[in-house]
């Protein structure tokens, strides 16, 4: 498993269907890249000037929506995953 460092958190990427309420198949060169995901890791947090850890705004199982190009992509074990500085996850879904 990834266990990111700082202010960085681990997500697994969420695609959208791959068909529309219409029955129509997306291929996949036609797809918008996905900006769904599920948080699996999340850092320390970043220290501030007196040394002390900041607590991150997001936790392990919540699904956030993060900006289109951030963050670097990872494949382990077959599965799709996000590496993403805090600061480029726009918001949590509940």
């Amino acid at each position: 498993m990834l266990r990111p460092i700082g202010d960085r958190v681990v997500v697994k990427i969420i695609e959208d269907t791959e068909q529309t309420s219409g029955g129509i198949f997306i291929p996949d060169s036609a797809k918008e890249k996905p900006q769904k995901g599920e948080v699996v890791a999340i850092g320390l947090g970043k220290m501030n000037e007196k040394g002390e850890r900041e607590p991150l705004d997001v936790k392990v199982g919540e699904t956030v929506l993060y900006a289109k190009y951030a963050g670097t992509d990872v494949k382990t074990d077959g599965v799709e995953y996000k590496i993403l500085s805090v600061k480029d996850v726009l918001a949590v879904i509940e």
